[in-house]
């Protein structure tokens, strides 16, 4: 269910994706409003879910994660039967970052990030490749990356 934003809230959402770090003070002059208003709007974003969490943003390469490879998971029969599982799978392997569920051949995308194709294989191997219901992983490395945003287009 979406949620209802008027212009504040969209320049609020827009500033905060571009650096969350900003004090309410910066947004509120930025936008045009008091403090006080801007604060309350920013926690009623944040009560209905809009916003979901402020982080940091690393560079993954200056932290030495060199490869990017996208998975795309097929289960067999008995592995769709149980989706569950496997999603719950992923949610303990820190090197998916991202993990869809696709309609059409392929069941599941994943986005996974290794210190290098080497690291990418051993990972193949002794854990993805392990879980039960797999049929097929077909992995694409990314050789570079032309654009990466969090932020969404409010309009």
């Amino acid at each position: 269910m979406s949620v209802v934003l008027d212009a504040y809230d969209r320049r609020i959402l827009a500033l905060l994706q571009e650096d969350a770090g900003l004090s309410t003070a910066e947004i509120a002059e930025r936008v045009g409003l008091s403090q006080s208003p801007c604060w309350r709007r920013i926690q009623r974003l944040k009560e209905e879910g809009v916003i979901r969490r402020q982080v940091t943003l690393l560079e993954r390469k200056k932290v030495g994660l060199n490869a990017q490879v996208f998975a795309q998971i097929k289960l067999n029969a008995h592995g769709r039967s149980n989706l569950t599982e496997f999603a719950a799978a992923m949610e303990e392997f820190p090197e998916v970052l991202e993990c869809h569920v696709l309609m059409g051949s392929m069941d599941f995308m994943l986005r996974i990030v290794t210190r290098d194709i080497e690291a990418y294989e051993r990972f193949f191997f002794e854990k993805l490749s392990l879980l039960p219901g797999i049929q097929e992983v077909n992995s694409i490395v990314a050789l570079s990356e032309i654009k990466s945003t969090t932020s969404l287009p409010l309009g």
